[in-house]
């Protein structure tokens, strides 16, 4: 079980360096179609569209990087607790 739980904290961290790449991205002035940059925005749409369907961007920021980022935060914390506690 520790092993499953420790897997799923490393995916988390993993989707969290992913997002901070798609974020830095963001700031600049980058190729669309350049493989790296589909890449991160197919692994993170998925989730940031959701987010994005209920927080719509406000004024020119997307918050939707945000809430995810809390929300990995809080998966992580509840894994981390459930890997103490087995």
């Amino acid at each position: 079980m520790n092993n499953i739980v420790g897997l799923f904290i490393f995916a988390v961290n993993l989707y969290t360096f992913i997002l901070i790449a798609r974020a830095l991205i963001s700031w600049f002035r980058v190729d669309p179609y350049s493989p790296i940059v589909r890449f991160l925005h197919d692994a993170t749409e998925p989730v940031l569209a959701p987010i994005r369907s209920v927080v719509p961007p406000m004024g020119g920021l997307d918050l939707s990087i945000l809430i995810a980022f809390i929300l990995l935060f809080i998966i992580q914390s509840i894994l981390q607790q459930l890997l103490l506690v087995v």
